[in-house]
């Protein structure tokens, strides 16, 4: 037996390890519960409970957590220990099943967008059976849903389980006006690519706005960068490898599937991607992934930056969400077939999809909308904030003889209609890929490009698994009550193509004529995070969320509330650092190093002196002036005095004023760091950074 099949999975809890420690009818139960999501009576949680804790302590487990997923989109954790007191002075090893399925933390301060008030303290976690436990750090970790003490869901997870439930239920709908009265269960499947960089600890250490932020404010860019396209799949460095091979070996014992792994486009940026899985565990992993490559680079002496864009210049850091459908018999819904009733099943999933990313183009810009990926949607490296389909040329040919009545293909001398003629079984790779597109179909998913590095991707599938089931819901609605389901069908699929066709384009994204066409389409262009967020609270979508009741409109209303607090907060942090590092370190230095040059004229005298020591102090001293009035004027702007206490207008105010004066006062730092002598500049360069891994 390999290494890796050895710790594979070694820490988790998993179905294996179940059925090895439970009694055959209680695993038969726990088993139900997770595949059907039937109550667990707490007789069999007991014995779940007792059968974790001596699996856990095993494996050196000391304490136990409930680790639920907050609207901070980070983790959370409360870690309590297994031990109970004797009265003879010792104690025992024990964990109940009331301790297993909910758990009460203090809630007062993670954010609620006006859910409860301060004072409201308690929070619930309750048990998600889906998403196995596992062991790290000495803890049993138990992946749970959090909740007010009113009910509300006040983290990721719960709305994201609800989409799932809710999609299965409309896709068994439609597979049963198929024929398929075997699919009990539908699951949506996720693969999240993850992109990072990893820099040297040194380095990051002296840069006050990476601490802080996560991405530098400053910097001028880099004589090279990556023009050469050098870095990108090229020879992995053998200490970013030990960092990959040690990431690998505690992924693998978590049952994670990291499987591909290389260096991206910007020197000193990679990127790891999992095998698919089951939507929610997926999601649980992803957090996981993130915090562990954190951890590992520390260990290597280096630091891991999930920031969207930490390097101006050069890529952002993405994540790929490869999304699809998947029934319990282990069919892919998105992958066609090979005879026309397959064919006429794939269109109508596939139709779901161009219907809901049209109609929803709003909610799927905010399920990625955040002040650092403005930064990077629209630039060379991601997607434009447009929502647009990708389907590749076979695909859209098929499409377009849908729309238009007409034959495909140019074979058939007759009209094209779904189920009668066949198409062709298509290959994953009918055609090139389009890594332009936001939303590309690739074989047999859809692979969502948007997201930045940093974000969760609960809040994607929540979005995507409720548009989908809404269009699903519809189409079974129509179909079911029709009398002739074949000629329906192709009347349906006919109409949602003439009418959603404007969502595909398989141009260029990067290409200015597609803003122009996308605004002759009636297509969104929400560009930053504050145009997009408005939108959320649309009638339309409030009923849709609530009417799938994957959330209220309470909780939408607060999720509002959050990302608007969130992206005024990260931008008014950036802008104090940005203060910060001007006015002491920078200014300082830039000071000091005119002093030297002043010293060298005044010794030399002014007709003596170089050109280069009278031109530079000339344009260090008219730069730093700018520097000081952006300074001041940004000062003034984040005091607090001017901004609106509204929510929307206060972010709006952070976009509008704010940002651009921040702009304004990197541009002329950049300049001054351009002009200062090396041995003067206070923190480490783009060279020294993006170059510091050798």
């Amino acid at each position: 037996m390999s290494r890796v099949t050895e710790i594979y999975g070694s820490m988790v809890f998993s179905d294996s390890a179940m059925k090895e420690r439970l009694p055959k009818d209680t695993y038969q139960t726990i088993q139900h519960t997770i595949k059907e999501g039937k109550h667990l009576d707490i007789n069999v949680a007991n014995a779940v409970a007792n059968a974790m804790k001596d699996w856990a302590i095993e494996k050196g487990a000391t304490h136990f957590t409930h680790w639920f997923q907050p609207m901070t989109g980070v983790t959370a954790e409360k870690h309590d220990s297994f031990i109970s007191p004797t009265d003879d002075g010792k104690v025992l090893m024990e964990f109940s099943g009331k301790e297993l399925v909910r758990g009460e933390s203090d809630a007062s301060s993670f954010p609620s967008g006006g859910l409860r008030a301060t004072f409201e303290a308690r929070g619930y976690t309750a048990w998600d059976a889906t998403s196995p436990a596992f062991v790290k750090d000495h803890t049993l970790y138990i992946p749970t849903a959090f909740c007010s003490y009113g009910g509300y869901a006040l983290d990721k997870k719960t709305p994201l389980l609800r989409s799932m439930e809710d999609i299965s239920k409309q896709a068994v709908r439609i597979l049963r006006l198929f024929g398929n009265d075997k699919v009990n269960q539908v699951k949506t499947t996720v693969g999240s690519e993850q992109e990072y960089f990893l820099i040297d600890r040194n380095v990051y250490d002296k840069r006050e706005d990476l601490i802080i932020t996560g991405r530098t404010l400053f910097g001028s860019k880099a004589p090279k960068g990556q023009e050469l396209s050098d870095h990108y799949f090229g020879s992995i460095k053998s200490r970013v490898a030990g960092f990959m091979q040690e990431l690998d070996d505690e992924l693998w014992k978590l049952g994670i599937s990291a499987r591909t792994e290389h260096n991206e486009v910007a020197p000193g940026q990679h990127e790891l991607a999992p095998i698919y899985e089951t939507t929610n565990i997926a999601a649980d992993h992803n957090q996981l992934t993130m915090d562990l490559m954190k951890r590992i680079a520390r260990k290597h002496d280096m630091v891991c930056l999930l920031a969207e864009k930490p390097f101006d210049g050069v890529n952002g850091s993405g994540k790929h969400n490869n999304w699809s459908l998947q029934t319990d018999t282990g069919i892919n819904l998105l992958e066609p077939g090979d005879t026309p009733f397959d064919n006429a099943q794939f269109l109508l999933f596939l139709c779901a999809v161009i219907k809901a990313v049209d109609e929803y183009q709003d909610l799927l810009r905010i399920s990625v909308a955040s002040a650092g990926n403005d930064h990077r949607l629209g630039a060379s490296e991601a997607p434009p904030a447009i929502m647009s389909i990708y389907v590749g040329e076979e695909l859209n040919e098929v499409l377009e003889a849908i729309r238009n009545n007409t034959s495909y293909g140019g074979k058939e001398k007759t009209l094209f209609k779904v189920g009668v003629h066949t198409l062709p079984r298509f290959p994953k790779d009918t055609t090139d890929r389009n890594r332009t597109s936001p939303f590309a179909f690739t074989g047999n998913k859809f692979e969502f490009r948007a997201l930045g590095s940093n974000s969760s991707i609960s809040d994607v599938n929540t979005v995507l698994n409720t548009i989908v089931s809404e269009e699903l819901r519809q189409f079974a609605d129509e179909l079911e009550s029709s009398e002739n389901f074949p000629v329906q069908l192709h009347t349906l699929i006919h109409r949602v193509v003439k009418e959603h066709m404007r969502i595909v384009f398989n141009g260029n994204g990067y290409d200015e004529e597609w803003t122009k066409e996308a605004e002759n389409r009636g297509l969104l262009n929400l560009k930053t995070t504050v145009d997009a967020l408005p939108y959320f609270l649309k009638e339309k979508n409030i009923n849709l969320m609530s009417s799938h009741k994957v959330l209220s409109k309470e909780e939408m209303q607060s999720r509002y509330e959050i990302m608007l607090d969130n992206y005024t907060s990260v931008i008014n942090i950036e802008a104090l650092t940005m203060i910060d590092m001007s006015r002491k370190q920078i200014m300082p230095a830039v000071c000091a190093f005119s002093k030297s040059l002043s010293e060298s004229i005044y010794y030399k005298g002014e007709d003596k002196a170089s050109k280069y020591e009278l031109t530079t102090r000339s344009e260090l001293d008219g730069y730093l002036d700018d520097m000081l009035s952006m300074t001041s004027k940004l000062e003034t702007l984040v005091s607090g005095k001017k901004a609106p206490s509204d929510t929307l207008k206060k972010a709006q105010f952070y976009k509008d004023n704010v940002i651009p004066v921040m702009e304004k006062l990197r541009m002329y730092a950049d300049k001054l760091e351009n002009l200062t002598d090396r041995n003067y500049w206070p923190f480490p360069t783009y060279s020294d950074i993006l170059f510091s891994v050798q």
